[in-house]
Parts: C-alpha cells; structure tokens; sequence
C-alpha cells in the first residue's frame, strides 16, 4: 500500500486557549485534488499552518509525507494570501520567483547556472516568461497569482498548499488559475490543498473537499458534502443548498 501524502488523526488545534479545529480526521493520496471551504475564522488558514509546521497540534497526531510536519519543508509549495504588490514595486517577476530558490537565507541569490534554469523552468512551467522581466508591480492580479505558485513550484514539491488563490480575481482569471492549478498536478502528480470560499469554480478539478465550520470538520466528495443534511449538522443549524444550472448555492449560515 502507498503511505498517504497527508494523514491526521483525531487532531485538535487551540489557538489562545481558544479551540479552533477539532477532531479532524483526513487520508489524503498522491495526485489528490482537495478543496478547503468554511466561513471566515472557521480555521481553513490554521489547518495549512498546521501542515507547514508552523504551529503543533493539542492532540491527535500529523503526519505529512511520512513525518511529523517540520517548518521549511522543501517537498511542500505553499501559496500563501495574496495581499497585492505595491504598483511602485521595483522588483521584477523574476526576481519574485527567485525567492523560491533563496528562501531560506537573507538576500537576493549569486546567479548561477542552477539557479537561472530553475528560475526559468518555473516561469515556463505557469505561462509567466513573457513578463519575466516586467516589475511586479504592473502586473494583473492573474499575473501575480501566476509568479506565486511559480515561487512554489521551484523546488518541485509533491505537496501543494494555497491559501485563497481565487480572491480578488474576475471569474475570467478564476477559470485560468484553476485550469493552471490543475495542469501542474496533473504534469506532476502532486497533491493539492486548495483554500476557498467558492466551490464553483473548482467543481471540474475537485476529487474531495473539507468543509470545516464551528470548530468540527467533514470530509468527502462534493455529493456527500455540500448537501443540505450533511452542512445542517455541521452548523448546527438549518442550512439550505441548491444546483442550479451546475452551480452550488448555500444559504442559511455564512459560507
């Protein structure tokens, strides 16, 4: 049998003495497509920061690739929230990129042959050589979002983690992202983590999602999981959910 890429265990997060997660219980397998949903303050950040290594768990047990999480783990891409770059930014995309490979020292990295072809292999790999060498700042926000998951691509990890990478785009560059997104864990086989408030622009690409709200947690397909029952037990409250024409509409509870 193959070891999971990602697999928690009854796990409990506090954060200030406050419980954030609780319970979670999750097996994810390599190539994996999986979407994070919940309203604000659910803890969809905390779970990532939980997979990073960033903070520990109050009980239950993480596993990620085999190992406890460990902080800058080279076999995990993470895309944090885009904040938007300033438009006065003088660093340009390559440069950005670069700080994939330089990451984890202080300064700008002495060029080198290894270097260049790992910077250029990601800026081809995510469509951003056209406007390598264009400031940061210039660029549309489906631009920028491009160099980010480039910067997380460049030490060619099998885990792949982004945090809200949808927001702040146009449906439009929503669409091209998630078609990017899956293009590379198709290429790679790699597994990918997905925060977002919106499941429909992820229905084609998602294999699972897991929904989490009130501190408890659901993991399934979107069948099993975005459905009236299931999200009214997860509230605690009545909660509504429609198709119409392929789209998914929740109302009753924040989402």
């Amino acid at each position: 049998m193959f070891e999971p890429v990602l697999f928690l265990d009854h796990v409990q997060v506090l954060l200030d003495k406050t419980l954030i997660l609780q319970e979670v219980s999750l097996s994810v397998t390599a190539g994996e497509f999986i979407v994070i949903l919940g309203p604000n303050g659910a803890g969809k950040t905390t779970f990532l920061k939980l997979i990073l290594g960033l903070i520990q768990p109050a009980a239950g047990m993480v596993r990620v690739l085999g190992r406890p999480p460990r902080r800058g783990q080279a076999e995990i891409g993470y895309v944090p929230q885009q904040q938007g770059f300033d438009q006065n930014m003088p660093l340009c995309a390559r440069d950005l990129v670069g700080f994939g490979v330089d990451g984890n020292h202080w300064g700008f990295g002495w060029p080198n042959r290894n270097r260049t072809e790992k910077i250029e292999r990601a800026l081809q790999e995510v469509g951003a050589l056209d406007f390598a060498n264009v400031p940061v700042g210039r660029l549309s926000g489906g631009e920028q979002q491009r160099l980010l998951l480039a910067q997380a691509l460049i030490s060619e990890p099998r885990l792949l983690l982004l945090d809200e990478p949808l927001a702040n785009l146009d449906p439009a560059h929503q669409q091209e992202a998630v078609t990017l997104i899956d293009d590379v864990r198709k290429r790679h086989h790699t597994t990918v983590l997905l925060v977002s408030h919106d499941i429909n622009p992820l229905l084609p690409v998602t294999d699972r999602v897991i929904y989490l709200a009130q501190g408890r947690s659901i993991v399934g397909t979107l069948e099993e999981v975005i459905n009236g029952p299931t999200l009214s037990q997860l509230y605690g409250a009545s909660v509504e959910v429609a198709r119409v024409k392929g789209r998914y509409f929740v109302t009753g509870v924040e989402v």
